[in-house]
């Protein structure tokens, strides 16, 4: 664990060129996504920031105004700050900037969404988790040649299955790549997303 770099992070180096971006939900930290991170690739290396906003004590990655309600203004900082160490996180450790797939659970996700929307050029691409509409940009980026996997519960009281499919549709009018899973749990992982989400990096590893 390091706290240098700008944020509280874990780095694990793997094997392979590929970084994922673990980005955790609200109440997690740098801890909660490595097991599942390593167990979508086994190969790749792990950067896990801890999200610096506290909500009643718990670490998000930006401030909302109510359940499914954002501060807007905090988001684009702290997108903006998360990409920032992201560039500082790859000449640290020497992986390649243009291979950081992101994969978020919750507001994890949504920063994700975020970054893909305000800040393109970070991601090849991301597994958004239970992701809504983070917001809606006066312009929509050039996202050609991003693949997205969005992965939604139908039982989602948190995120409702129309938020995810805006979502889906606003990245595809963006020009990138999406595949949706849906899932019949609720604002949980199951083990359905678990596997599509390692399925749909799989195929990633192949086309690339």
């Amino acid at each position: 664990m390091s706290a240098d770099l700008g944020f509280i992070h874990r780095w694990e180096p793997g094997t392979s060129e590929r970084t994922l971006l673990l980005l955790h939900g609200t109440g997690g930290d740098e801890h909660d996504l490595l097991e599942l991170g390593r167990s979508l690739d086994p190969a790749a290396n792990l950067l896990s920031p801890r999200g610096k906003v506290l909500e009643h004590g718990a670490p998000r990655f930006f401030r909302r105004l109510a359940l499914g309600v954002f501060d807007e203004a905090d988001l684009v900082a702290r997108t903006h700050e998360l990409a920032d160490f992201v560039g500082v996180a790859g000449a640290h450790y020497g992986f390649d900037p243009g291979l950081v797939v992101a994969v978020g659970f919750s507001n994890g996700a949504n920063i994700a969404a975020s970054a893909l929307l305000l800040r393109p050029e970070l991601l090849s691409g991301a597994a958004l988790l239970r992701a809504m509409v983070p917001l809606t940009p006066t312009q929509l980026p050039d996202l050609a040649g991003r693949e997205v996997l969005v992965a939604a519960g139908l039982a989602d009281h948190l995120v409702p299955p129309d938020g995810s499919k805006r979502l889906a549709e606003m990245l595809e009018r963006a020009g990138a790549t999406v595949k949706v899973h849906w899932s019949p749990s609720g604002h949980f992982l199951d083990g359905g997303d678990i596997g599509a989400a390692r399925d749909w990096l799989a195929g990633r590893a192949k086309a690339a």
